[in-house]
C-alpha cells in the first residue's frame, strides 16, 4: 500500500504543471503524485493525461477554492499521509524522506521543510519561510520572513523545531487527524486556512513542526499576487475569524478591539500608498466578518466544546507590528 499522496490542486495552472510537476514526479518516489483539477476551463486535465500519465488526476466539476477544493479531493485518497502541495513548488531530492521519517512520531500531526524563493533561492519565501507563528493578538509570521524583510538563508533554520503553524504551500499532514478537524474551513475559502488548521492540531494537544533537512523553493503568487485586492480581502477577513474561532473570552474581551484597531491602521496606510482598492477590501473584510459572526460562533462553541484550550508554547508573547515597526526588530523567535 502506497504510505504517501502528493496532492496538487490546480486551478487553470497549466504553464505551472509544466514548470513544476517535473520535478515533483522525478524526486518522489516513495509517494502516488495526484493533480486535484478545480474546474479548470484550459488545458490542464489534457496536459497532465498526455505529458505525466503516471500521475493520478482528479477532476472536480468546478473551482471550490483552495480549501473546498482539497476537501473534495483528499476524500477520494486513502492513504496515511497527505502532502498538499501548491502547483507552484519546485521540491529537491530527497525531500520526502526527513519528514517521513519525523512523522513515524505518533505526536506529530503535520508538518513543513524548509520554503525559500524560487527566483531568489538564497532567500526565504513569503509563505512558509521557516516555520509558522503567531503573536499576542493572533498576526501570523514566520521565521526568516517578516512583513516585507525576508532573511538570506545561512542555515540558521536548518534545525528540526515544533512550531505553531505549517505552510499550505507545502503540507504534510495524517489523513486521519486532517478529517478528524473537518478539513480544512471552506468559508475561509483560501488565505489562511491552514492556520486555522493547525490551531485545531494545536487544540487537540498534536504537534505542528518544522524540518528543516527538507527544502522546496516555491514561486509565490503564483495563483493570486500579493498585491491583489481580492487577497488582502481574504487575509484581512479571515484573520479576524481566526482569532474569534480560537480566542478564549478574556482574550476576546481585549484583543480584539486592539487587533481591529491595527487593521485599520493597515487601511489608512493603504489609503497613504494610494491604493484605493485595498482600503476599500480591509473595509468590505470587516463587514464581512460581522455578516459571518453567527455561523462563526457556532464553530467557535464547537471548538471550544471539543477542545477546551491551546498551549501558547509557539505563541509569541510580544506585538509583531510594535516589535516590527517601532522597535524595528527584523528577527523575532518564539523564545523571546
Amino acid at each position: 500500500m502506497t504510505q504517501l499522496a502528493v496532492v496538487i490542486l490546480n486551478y487553470n495552472g497549466e504553464k505551472l504543471l509544466k514548470q513544476f510537476l517535473p520535478s515533483v514526479v522525478r524526486y518522489s518516489p516513495e509517494a502516488t503524485v495526484y493533480v486535484a483539477d478545480n474546474g479548470s476551463s484550459d488545458n490542464s486535465i489534457q496536459i497532465v493525461s498526455s505529458e505525466f500519465p503516471q500521475v493520478k488526476l482528479i477532476a472536480l466539476e468546478k473551482n471550490f477554492g483552495f480549501c473546498g477544493g482539497y476537501n473534495r479531493s483528499l476524500k477520494q485518497i486513502d492513504v496515511p499521509l497527505y502532502v498538499l502541495l501548491n502547483s507552484d513548488v519546485e521540491v529537491t531530492e530527497g525531500w520526502l524522506q526527513p519528514i517521513i521519517r519525523l512523522m513515524e512520531d505518533d505526536a506529530v500531526a503535520a508538518v513543513q521543510p524548509k520554503i525559500l524563493s524560487y527566483h531568489n533561492n538564497h532567500l526565504f519565501e513569503y509563505a512558509g519561510a521557516g516555520g509558522g507563528l503567531v503573536d499576542s493578538l493572533g498576526y501570523p509570521f514566520c521565521r526568516g520572513r517578516l512583513f516585507d524583510f525576508v532573511e538570506a538563508d545561512h542555515g540558521q533554520y536548518n534545525d528540526t523545531r515544533q512550531v505553531f503553524w505549517a505552510s499550505g504551500a507545502c503540507l504534510f499532514i495524517r489523513s486521519s487527524v486532517y478529517h478528524q478537524m473537518g478539513g480544512l474551513d471552506e468559508d475561509l475559502f483560501a488565505h489562511m486556512e491552514e492556520i486555522d488548521l493547525c490551531w485545531k492540531i494545536n487544540r487537540a494537544k498534536h504537534k505542528v513542526m518544522y524540518c528543516g533537512e527538507s527544502t522546496v523553493y516555491h514561486l509565490g503568487a503564483g495563483t493570486l499576487g500579493y498585491a491583489s485586492p481580492r487577497k488582502t480581502f481574504l487575509n484581512f477577513r479571515n484573520g479576524l475569524t481566526l482569532v474569534y474561532k480560537h480566542w478564549d473570552g478574556s482574550e476576546m474581551l481585549y484583543k480584539l478591539p486592539l487587533r481591529i484597531m491595527l487593521d485599520w491602521l493597515a487601511a489608512l496606510t493603504f489609503l497613504m500608498k494610494g491604493s484605493w482598492a485595498n482600503f476599500k477590501a480591509v473595509f468590505n473584510a470587516h463587514v464581512a466578518f460581522v455578516c459571518d459572526l453567527k455561523i462563526n460562533s457556532k464553530k467557535r462553541k464547537a471548538l471550544q466544546r471539543m477542545h477546551p484550550g491551546y498551549p501558547r508554547s509557539q505563541i509569541y508573547r510580544g506585538m509583531i507590528v510594535f516589535d516590527y515597526f517601532l522597535r524595528r526588530k527584523k528577527v523575532i523567535k518564539s523564545d523571546q
